[in-house]
């Protein structure tokens, strides 16, 4: 399995996962010119940002080295293009997740980064 296959997997795995946990489905792999985010999906009254990071190459504990500073900063822009062009959305609280997958064990950071990065 190439490293797309195995992203994408991870990313329907995460997102079932989340789902099991009450959170819901609005799209998944949004891209916009400044980038793309994996999932987004509502957790009550939060719109959350979620970037998957399949295969745990450097784990939960290093989230500097897998969802970096740049990184970080292309979700955020996407994500403010998202709300420009959803507009019903515009009112909810944002939050951004990473989730990292191996095998079938599962790591959710809630609000693992926020703007004021």
């Amino acid at each position: 399995m190439n490293t797309r296959e195995s992203g994408k997997r991870g990313e329907e795995a995460a997102e079932e996962f989340l789902k099991s946990r009450g959170m819901e489905s609005v799209l998944r792999n949004f891209r916009s010119p400044c980038g793309e985010v994996d999932l987004i999906m509502t957790d009550c009254d939060t719109l959350v940002f979620i970037e998957v990071k399949t295969g745990l190459r450097y784990g939960p504990d290093a989230l500097e080295f897998s969802v970096g500073f740049c990184k970080q900063r292309r979700i955020i822009e996407t994500a403010k293009y998202f709300l420009l062009t959803h507009r019903k959305y515009i009112d909810m609280r944002v939050r951004f997740d990473v989730v990292f997958v191996q095998i079938d064990t599962f790591t959710h950071l809630a609000q693992a980064f926020s703007e004021s990065v």
